[in-house]
């Protein structure tokens, strides 16, 4: 027979941590992240509901699918992760994970979540990010965006982060860089987030 775990009721909604390109609207009326896995073909916003990807009308996260939003359970995990060669230009995101959520030894699957903060990959030169720019490709009505020093920046389409943040509502940090450690809170460098009690 088998024993079912006991029912998490955590007092606030766990963090987790994500990689994902971000990404702006053709229309430059909207921002999202493309994310790295199977359903990295259709951008989420800061705050989003997952479906799942194969059409069935279940809900996601379901036990027999791999559908439904999926994070990694430390920063540690996410920056070796991001430290690869596959996706090395990819931001690092902490999530809040909202509604349902499945847990696994390194992560969780789950139904809703909530971008808190974007950490964005350096420079392709190897310093710290100033501004976004077209990265060359997209997603079908997307273009994606990279972090780019300001002299690379040069000759290409710039979103700055600022207006990045604006467009997304206000309620995302963005952090220049990835860092060898997560600092426990953003510092005065973060752009952009209001101080929200709501998670």
């Amino acid at each position: 027979m088998m024993r079912r775990l006991p029912r998490e009721r955590p007092a606030e909604p766990p963090r987790g941590y994500q990689l994902a390109h971000p990404v702006l609207a053709e229309d430059c009326g909207r921002i999202g992240f493309a994310g790295i896995t199977t359903g990295g073909a259709q951008p989420y916003g800061v705050v989003d509901e997952a479906r799942c990807q194969y059409g069935r009308r279940h809900r996601a996260p379901a036990l027999r699918c791999d559908c439904g939003f999926s994070c990694l359970h430390t920063f540690a995990q996410a920056l070796a992760l991001a430290r690869s060669g596959t996706h090395r230009r990819a931001a690092i995101l902490e999530i809040a994970v909202l509604g349902p959520y499945i847990r696994f030894e390194r992560g969780m699957r789950h139904a809703r979540q909530r971008v808190r903060v974007a950490r964005i990959a350096p420079c392709g030169c190897g310093r710290p990010p100033e501004i976004f720019v077209d990265a060359g490709w997209g997603r079908t009505g997307w273009r994606v965006l990279s972090g780019s020093c300001g002299d690379c920046a040069a000759g290409h389409g710039q979103v700055s982060f600022e207006d990045f943040v604006r467009i997304g509502g206000g309620r995302l940090r963005v952090l220049p860089g990835h860092r060898d450690t997560e600092p426990a809170h953003p510092g005065p460098e973060a752009v952009g987030g209001r101080r929200d009690a709501r998670r």
